[in-house]
């Protein structure tokens, strides 16, 4: 049975990992097509960031495999997506492209990754968080695999907390919850998940196309002594 979420006031809705994974098996075939010109200056943003930083980064929601190309070859990625079907063009595309760099891709729910504390220099998640039927828990374990020093680099669209443009998102969401993601998730969730979150900091939020309602935002994690 559907987990039953309530998102700030919104409609209950029955959005779980079955419904998820369900739409993007759909959406594997066509993903490119429809999502890839429209997000590519965000993408393009997103892993500038992450190649500035460096190091072993987990790519959650790795989906077709379209951003693998663009890393810096001197990084080290690991790619998760709950989609087998995303994951299948993933791996034709690293294979396509001979992607030495890319470690590994694997079916993981991004609730609970199936990796060590502490394993990554930083966790990339683009258009996850609002996918995802527990969304603080999904950034939990983000933290929780991410080095102390390490970013969380997100691209996420940011719902508005109220006015007009919240009702029609509040409203909208029934429709789009097939699809496999919410109109309705405020910068407020975000920034509340922040103060429980101990040991995290806002380093940047900045908007990104399309339409001005997605966001790149980055979070540190301190270290462990400054954390305490």
């Amino acid at each position: 049975m559907a987990e039953i979420i309530k998102l700030d006031g919104a409609t209950p809705l029955d959005f779980d990992r079955e419904m998820v994974e369900t739409a993007y098996d759909r959406w594997a075939p066509i993903y490119d097509l429809v999502f890839g010109g429209v997000f590519s200056k965000g993408r393009r943003a997103a892993i500038l960031a992450t190649n500035n930083i460096g190091g072993r980064v987990l790519e959650v929601g790795v989906g077709t495999g379209i951003s693998l190309p663009q890393y810096a070859p001197n990084l080290r990625i690991f790619g998760t997506d709950i989609s087998e079907g995303m994951l299948d063009k993933a791996k034709a595309r690293v294979k396509e492209h001979r992607l030495k760099n890319v470690e590994g891709l694997a079916v993981m729910d991004a609730e609970k990754l199936e990796f060590p504390d502490n394993s990554f220099d930083v966790v990339m998640a683009q258009y996850v968080v609002t996918a995802v039927p527990n969304p603080e828990a999904a950034m939990d374990e983000f933290a929780r695999v991410l080095r102390p020093g390490g970013e969380i680099i997100l691209l996420s669209r940011v719902s508005a907390d109220a006015g007009l443009r919240r009702f029609i998102e509040q409203r909208l969401q029934p429709v789009v919850r097939q699809l496999g993601f919410r109109t309705d998730f405020a910068w407020s969730r975000y920034t509340q998940w922040v103060a429980k979150a101990h040991g995290v900091e806002l380093v940047e939020r900045r908007p990104v196309p399309p339409f001005g309602h997605f966001s790149l935002i980055r979070f540190r994690k301190l270290p462990p002594a400054v954390a305490a």
